[in-house]
């Protein structure tokens, strides 16, 4: 008889083939943008920094790390019940998310050659390591006798449409708090070899240097563009994008705290390093960062963790549809009410040029 308790459905498109997680406000998304708006930019200002990231893009340095080595070669059946669901999704959601990226830039690189051609290639080099990236992490989830379908989720995935500037936002944060959170992992797991489950971690320190050098990129092609990061609508976006980012963070992860548990890492500290080491990353760049040493920064992010786990509660609840959609009301107010706090808190002023915050 199998162990149910041990091995976790997954809902298959076929056999084999996950099905992509369902979209909500919290899952990786697809992005387009308005391509000739970025073939057009003028990128003089900050041209030789670009060409010398170009330089380290084509110089490959990991071309020959993503290989799979014997430690691979055996069962994983061990990483069973609750700890195997969380370590699949977590897979899921690092494809996802690695995809995503490789889909953005791919087309970047497609679209504006002919007139912007050192964008197109750096964006071209940087849709090549996020193909490394997500192909190694998709081969990982076969371990687990899962995979996904690429091909299915480019053709079936909604695609948000960002304006260039949004676009450098996001992706730059994304990036940036990409490095942290491998660098992170991975040097708690060099100080205790004993929580490593799963040889994909020992790739993390090579692998975070690629989202290193992509948020290096994106932050020199926004001091080209002086005019996004200088005025009060640069202050604003700034702290809508690190608030959104940071918030979709700490609320997955900690719906998914065993996972880090399994790993020997406390959801929450973790969070809490990574969102100040990515903050004080951003303002090398942005205008303002967030105050996220301020005591109600996180005790708004807990009403919201709270709110989220009853909202849970309502949905797997056997009460009808229409009243669930009216017991959940209160709990998305609140949530957007926290949010919104959060945002209006205020923010810290940045030298960018000297990095300094004051």
């Amino acid at each position: 008889m199998v162990d149910t308790l041990k091995k976790p459905s997954f809902e298959e498109i076929r056999p084999g083939v996950k099905s992509p997680a369902k979209d909500t406000i919290l899952t990786p998304r697809f992005y387009t943008t308005d391509f000739e708006a970025m073939a057009q930019m003028d990128i003089s200002p900050n041209e030789d920094e670009l060409l010398a990231i170009l330089e380290e893009f084509r110089a490959d340095y990991n071309r020959h790390h993503f290989v799979r080595d014997a430690e691979f070669e055996q069962s994983w059946e061990h990483i069973d019940g609750e700890t195997r669901r969380l370590f699949v999704e977590f897979l899921e959601r690092s494809c996802t998310a690695e995809f995503s990226g490789f889909l953005l830039y791919k087309e970047l690189g497609r679209r504006i050659k002919d007139k912007s051609p050192v964008l197109a290639e750096c964006f071209t080099l940087m849709s090549r390591d996020e193909a490394r990236h997500a192909g190694f992490l998709n081969k990982a989830m076969s371990d687990f006798n899962l995979a996904l379908d690429l091909g299915f989720l480019t053709k079936n995935k909604k695609y948000t449409f960002f304006q260039p500037k949004f676009i450098f936002y996001a992706t730059y944060l994304s990036e940036k708090i990409g490095y942290w959170r491998y660098i992170t992992i991975y040097r708690h797991l060099e100080a205790h070899p004993e929580d490593r489950i799963y040889p994909i971690f020992r790739f993390f320190e090579n692998w975070c240097q690629d989202e290193n050098r992509h948020g290096d990129f994106f932050d020199a092609i926004m001091k080209a563009q002086p005019q996004m990061l200088n005025d009060w609508q640069a202050k604003l976006w700034s702290r809508f994008f690190l608030l959104s980012v940071f918030a979709t963070m700490y609320l997955n992860d900690i719906q998914r705290s065993g996972f880090y548990q399994s790993i020997g890492l406390d959801a929450r500290e973790y969070d809490k390093h990574v969102i100040k080491k990515t903050n004080e990353t951003a303002g090398r760049v942005f205008p303002v960062i967030l105050d996220v040493e301020h005591p109600k920064f996180y005790e708004r992010l807990e009403v919201c963790i709270g709110n989220n786990e009853k909202l849970t509660e309502i949905v797997n609840s056997k009460s009808p549809k229409f009243v669930q959609f009216f017991k959940k009301l209160p709990y998305y107010a609140s949530n957007g009410w926290q949010l919104l706090r959060l945002y209006l808190m205020k923010p810290m002023e940045v030298a960018s040029q000297q990095g300094v915050v004051r």
